[in-house]
């Protein structure tokens, strides 16, 4: 024997009443069929009933009402059996007007009342349903399953309950059709479960009964690992044991009420979820089984609850606190979620439905009235707009590391946790988090949970030029591989120029970004870094690959903000002192990534090399540098033959200069980049201590157009052969160099013989020499191309993979 039961949008249309009567007719043996009301209606029904008592109009709705079924039962069957199946259901709606009626004349919704309108639904949908499947037999719950009062609502009383449904096991026919939800009194008169109150129906009878399997058929394919509206990469869950089931229940998974688990449980009935409209799909099996492969089994939330704490040193080592505090708030009838205490016993926190929060407070307010006007106790703290996740699993008794592993990536994505539970039976971990916290806390614990073979980032990109395109194409070429050999799922989550951005949380398609960016929605960088906040996902990186100071200027935001900053912009760590300083300072505080090593050499491992060698007690005394490749190939290859405007134009053609080669020229960039070398170097240098010498006389640096500046550079020529040929004729080349030596920096042109390391230094390529502690005599060197879209792309790419500690 199958108990199967069948959910509102199950029942919610004739299509849907099709697939069930489908689905029923299929499974073989004898089968209990137990159904909500259609989709909608007890709403519907407490909403007319509300209507009544106030003397409003209710006709409206029962109207509503009764066409929609009506509807649904003039599409289902043929005209003989409507009229024959309309005249059983007017019975119902006759008893339905009368009661409304009543209602509205009196003015009083007595619970009775209330709980016999609310449980119509049930009554019609049965109804229909039973006169839909082929031998069916239509029976009233309200016969069999026994309730009590406690407090204001019901509760079964499972003795008589189950005596009355197992003197049925014999008798009833190969289907067996039950309204869900209905109960009634040794009186007789009608009284309900509570919402969600025909899982619990069907899981009576099935004990009852003593059926082989209880089947609940709702609109989801069964348990998934999370709440899939919000983590797209959910998953179906294909077992649970009893105990998880109701854990995730009880913290918000909406597929299960969780007293149905209970009668199950008890009769060791296993529970199956499935899809009436997928019935394909395998679903999710409950039962005495527990898996402990998986340590974790399930992700719920619990959104608008509020968080109270009672505090004060007066509370420490007194008797009674809790009691008092729990009894003041059942008093009330204030369910508490979530229980927290401290070891010192100065505080407790408690977590309750918002909606409770200031009935809660002000009744603690009363209960400890004399504590705090001696001030022994601090007062009551609200802390509202608060959700409890939970992470359950029986796979997490007795095994260490999972809530470290918990918290570390909580924590490191800047997620504050106010309170934390955890039982003995180590069954569940839950914890509170601020409303707006929420979205990403589920994607970090899922991440870490259940996608744990992948690491995700997501990508925010700023700047779409040569360099932005490149980085792209990277990504895209390496994805694969990053994904099989250091399981790292790279998700470009949003693009952006000056005037457009667009977004994807679960990643753009690389191919079509680009062009589906002109046609995004118009926004600015700051918008742009506002969405980003916003959508605060897990593992969040900013990318910045513009050379714009309104870029640079987002980053503390970002950093303050929990999202990693990488950037090829060399404008914000070359800035005043004080601005690195505090960006560097903040990326440490939030425990994110702050990195910039293409602003020195592009693609060469400089910053970083530097970094080691400082960390592991090294100094650096002296550094001199050849920064900059784009300069480097101009004096490369002036010679006798080629004059200097003519190589300036070939640079700038080649994309090795700036699209503005004065950028390069005036020697700003070399004095940047020194300044960034210095700071790392922890040497606290501004602008003003650099001593610069700019590559052209400061007569061609003027506001006119760039073609106007290449026209006029034609000028210089013959003065920078001179300056060339006086070199050569020493000996030497020319080198455009940076130098830091005991504290003071400087920037300009240096002359080198054949015995010099810059002698030989071909094309756009760098150069930079340390002279430490450790390598004095032997300054170490690193060397390499400098300049170019697709070198810096992948010193970029680089920074991003250290985000991850890859």
């Amino acid at each position: 024997m199958k108990v199967l039961k069948f959910g509102g949008t199950s029942m919610g249309s004739s299509v849907a009443m099709l697939s069930v009567k489908r689905i029923v007719e299929k499974i073989k043996g004898q089968k209990v069929v137990v159904v909500s009301a259609v989709g909608g209606v007890t709403d519907e029904l407490i909403n007319a009933s509300k209507k009544a008592v106030k003397g409003e109009s209710y006709i409206d709705v029962l109207n509503y009402l009764k066409e929609k079924h009506n509807q649904i039962v003039s599409e289902l069957f043929t005209p003989s059996v409507e009229v024959k199946l309309q005249e059983q259901l007017e019975v119902i709606w006759k008893e339905l007007e009368q009661l409304l009626k009543g209602v509205s004349l009196t003015g009083e919704l007595s619970t009775k009342s209330y709980d016999t309108i609310s449980g119509c639904g049930e009554r019609l949908s049965s109804s229909i349903i039973s006169a839909l499947i082929s031998n069916s037999k239509l029976y009233d719950s309200r016969e069999f399953i026994k309730t009590e009062k406690n407090g204001n609502g019901h509760v079964v009383k499972i003795n008589p309950t189950m005596q009355a449904i197992g003197e049925l096991k014999f008798s009833l026919p190969e289907v067996a059709v039950f309204p869900g939800f209905i109960a009634s009194d040794d009186n007789d008169e009608n009284t309900t479960l509570g919402r969600g109150g025909s899982d619990y129906s069907a899981a009576l009878l099935a004990a009852g009964l003593d059926a082989d399997k209880l089947e609940i058929w709702t609109d989801v394919d069964g348990f998934m690992s999370a709440d899939p509206r919000v983590i797209k990469r959910a998953y179906c869950l294909e077992h649970l044991s009893y105990a998880e089931a109701m854990e995730l229940s009880h913290f918000g998974a909406k597929v299960i009420y969780p007293p149905t688990i209970i009668p199950a449980l008890q009769k060791q009935i296993p529970i199956l979820i499935k899809n009436t409209f997928n019935p394909e799909a395998p679903g999710t099996l409950i039962d005495k089984n527990t898996d402990v492969e998986r340590k974790v089994k399930g992700l719920s939330s619990i959104k608008d609850v509020s968080l109270l704490t009672l505090q004060g040193n007066g509370m420490i080592g007194v008797s009674g606190i809790s009691m008092r505090m729990f009894k003041a708030l059942a008093i009330e009838n204030v369910n508490i979620i979530l229980i927290s205490q401290a070891s010192s016993e100065s505080s407790i926190s408690v977590v309750i439905n918002s909606s409770d929060a200031e009935v809660a407070k002000m009744a603690l307010l009363n209960e400890f009235e004399k504590e705090i006007s001696r001030k022994q106790i601090n007062g009551v703290l609200v802390d509202s707009k608060m959700s409890v996740v939970a992470i359950v699993g029986e796979g997490m008794k007795h095994t260490s590391g999972v809530s470290g592993q918990l918290f570390h990536d909580v924590g490191k994505n800047g997620i504050n946790v106010y309170a934390i539970a955890q039982g003995a039976s180590e069954l569940n971990i839950s914890f509170v988090v601020h409303e707006d916290d929420l979205r990403k806390t589920l994607n970090v614990v899922h991440e870490a949970f259940f996608l744990s073979q992948y690491q995700a980032i997501h990508l925010y990109l700023a700047g779409v030029g040569t360099v932005g395109k490149s980085l792209l194409t990277k990504i895209q070429r390496q994805a694969e591989r990053l994904l099989k050999v250091e399981r790292l799922s790279i998700r470009v989550a949003g693009i952006a120029n000056s005037r457009q951005m667009l977004f994807k949380d679960r990643g753009l398609d690389i191919d079509t970004a680009l062009d589906k960016l002109k046609e995004a929605s118009p926004g600015n960088i700051g918008q742009f870094v506002d969405q980003i906040i916003e959508n605060n996902m897990s593992n969040s990186v900013f990318v910045d690959c513009s050379a714009s100071p309104v870029v640079a200027e987002q980053y503390l935001k970002l950093l303050q903000n929990n999202v990693s900053v990488v950037t090829a912009n060399k404008i914000a760590s070359s800035s005043d002192y004080e601005t690195y300083k505090k960006l560097k300072t903040t990326a440490v505080q939030k425990g994110v990534k702050y990195l910039f090593e293409t602003n020195v050499g592009a693609g060469l491992p400089i910053i970083n090399t530097m970094n080691s060698m400082i960390q592991s007690g090294d100094k650096i005394l002296q550094l001199e540098a050849v920064l900059s490749g784009t300069l480097n190939y101009i004096v490369n290859n002036v010679s006798a033959e080629r004059k200097l405007s003519e190589v300036v134009q070939e640079a700038k053609d080649k994309g090795y200069s700036e699209p503005d080669p004065r950028i390069d020229l005036i020697g700003k960039d070399v004095l940047r980049k020194l300044l960034i070398l210095a700071r790392e170097c922890e040497y606290p240098l501004e602008e003003k201590h650099v001593d610069i010498t700019p590559f052209l006389p400061e007569e061609f640096f003027t506001e006119e157009s760039v073609e106007q500046f290449m026209a006029r550079l034609k000028d210089y020529d013959e003065a920078f052969e001179q300056k060339r040929k006086e070199a050569e004729d020493n000996g030497k080349i020319l080198r455009y160099a940076a130098s830091l030596k005991q504290g003071k920096a400087k920037v300009g042109f240096i002359e080198v013989d054949e015995n010099h390391p810059f002698y030989r230094l071909e094309d756009s390529n760098n150069k930079i020499m340390l002279r430490t502690d450790y390598y004095y005599d032997h300054p170490m060197e690193i060397k390499g191309y400098g300049a170019g879209a697709d070198v810096t792309a992948a010193g970029v790419f680089a920074d991003i993979i250290k985000v991850v500690n890859l």
